[in-house]
């Protein structure tokens, strides 16, 4: 008899979703983590100075919170708390007001010219019939519940971002707009699918204006673990699995990790064929990550962009192609495009009293090793003067860092690996079902697996969704 009906190794939110989905169908499942708390992506920590507290890696998630299958857990319970800003994104601009994604269309729309209308009439039938569109679009390839709605978002999502504006766009503040939530796909502006991320993250935020977690990301994974434990599951930390041998006996074996590090663990368990595929996967670019302990507020020309959550930091549509198309071909931008966020605008938590943190980072080429901090803290001076001034202290991540902290973002790609037309749907490899390997005990439930990157669980919720479907026998 299996001591376990399942392992899962890795212990990030869809390693955490892959738990809770499969125990609550009365499965006896062990977590195995290497780290010394659970969280993978969602971890928070003191980088710079004491009371200073700094979401590690993701620290914004309007996919978390829309997650089909997280809003049907009682996470509240167990001490989950959104905090939602006024405004899900600001995007300043030179000699302008900033550009606001507001919950409200048309409020959003009011600030976009000529392009106005358009605004509305592209994104409205999505936002009205989202819960469908989130459960279609957070899914692997199969039979969608809502064909024509899908099918409409398909065909406009599958064009590139430099096509999308161009088609539907006249003035700056929308294609600044749009470029800014492109840019979360880590591809050129002239790669296909990029316009589909970019409605995505619109999308959400009309949806919710995008939430942070109070007192730290970490505080979604405690609650994730803190469910799955009451559920009867176990975990146990500080374990980094190498070699399958190590692992207990069980009927299924569910890897939160990188492609590589499952071929290097379960090297003798899966034919040659297979392992080959795993190490053809790529990763794509990483991110140069800086945290800062600020003695005040962000100075921003525009103080509306004290309203958000996000700001999206590098001006016009054309200059932030730039900065990603550089990345994508081994160049590191002068003036890099910035996902930059600040949590202690609306969780006092994060912060003593008066003084705030912030945290920005922008993409660079895999495995770079170039420090951006000069070009991340100019880009920010750009269109807040003033912000080197209230700098405290600052740490910095280099895409080797990252993959110190978790061996997922091999080379620095933080989001499970490239999201390009040809791996989005076949990811880590082409199979009727992505989750599954050649071994009928062995599956893949991380960001390397559909739907990809972001704190949604989806990935792990989908994979125990095929264990819970197919009986999984292995003899040890």
């Amino acid at each position: 008899m299996s001591a376990y009906d399942a392992v899962i190794i890795g212990s990030g939110p869809n390693g955490l979703a892959a738990g809770i989905a499969l125990s609550q169908e009365g499965k006896r499942v062990l977590i195995l983590e290497a780290h010394k708390e659970v969280g993978g992506g969602t971890r928070t920590a003191e980088l710079t100075l004491p009371g200073f507290h700094h979401d590690v890696c993701s620290a914004v998630h309007p996919s978390g919170f829309i997650s089909p299958f997280f809003k049907t857990l009682p996470l509240e319970k167990f001490g989950l708390e959104w905090i939602h800003p006024e405004v899900s994104v600001a995007h300043p601009l030179d000699n302008a007001p900033a550009i606001l994604l507001k919950k409200s269309i048309k409020d959003t729309s009011t600030q976009l010219g000529q392009d106005s209308n358009r605004w509305v009439s592209l994104f409205e039938e999505f936002v009205g019939a989202s819960d469908a569109l989130f459960k279609d679009t957070m899914a692997p390839l199969q039979i969608p519940n809502n064909p024509i709605l899908l099918s409409k978002f398909g065909l406009k999502g599958a064009r590139s971002a430099v096509s999308f504006v161009n088609s539907y766009f006249k003035d700056e503040q929308a294609k600044a707009l749009f470029a800014g939530c492109a840019g979360h796909s880590i591809l050129p502006f002239d790669k296909m699918l990029t316009s589909a991320f970019a409605m995505m993250f619109v999308i959400q935020g009309h949806v919710t204006n995008w939430p942070i977690v109070k007192g730290g990301s970490q505080n979604l994974a405690k609650a994730l673990s803190g469910y799955f434990v009451s559920l009867g599951g176990t975990i146990t930390t500080n374990t980094r699995i190498t070699n399958f041998e190590q692992l207990p006996i069980a009927k299924a074996y569910l890897f939160d990790t990188d492609p590589k590090q499952l071929a290097a663990i379960c090297k003798a368990e899966l034919p040659k064929s297979y392992l080959n595929r795993l190490h053809n996967y790529k990763y794509g670019p990483g991110i140069f990550k800086v945290d800062w302990a600020l003695s005040e507020s962000i100075p921003w020309k525009d103080p509306n962009c004290l309203k958000a959550s996000t700001v999206h930091v590098g001006g016009t549509f054309n200059e932030i192609a730039k900065s990603e198309k550089d990345m994508w071909e081994g160049r590191h931008s002068e003036k890099p495009f910035l996902i930059l966020c600040q949590q202690s605008e609306f969780d006092a938590t994060r912060a003593p009293k008066g003084q705030h943190t912030g945290y920005a980072y922008c993409h660079v080429p895999n495995g770079s090793t170039k420090d951006m901090t000069a070009a991340i803290e100019s880009q920010i001076e750009r269109f807040a003067p003033g912000f080197k001034n209230i700098i405290l202290s600052r740490h910095k991540t280099s895409t080797k860092g990252f993959q110190d902290y978790n061996p997922n973002y091999l080379g620095g790609a933080i989001t499970g690996g490239v999201s390009d037309i040809s791996q989005l749907f076949t990811r880590p490899v082409a199979r009727l079902n992505p989750y599954s390997t050649p071994n009928h005990s062995i599956y893949i439930c991380s960001a390397s697996s559909p739907p990809g990157g972001g704190v949604h669980g989806m990935c792990g919720y989908y994979a125990a969704k095929s264990v819970l479907n197919k009986k999984a026998t292995i003899k040890r």
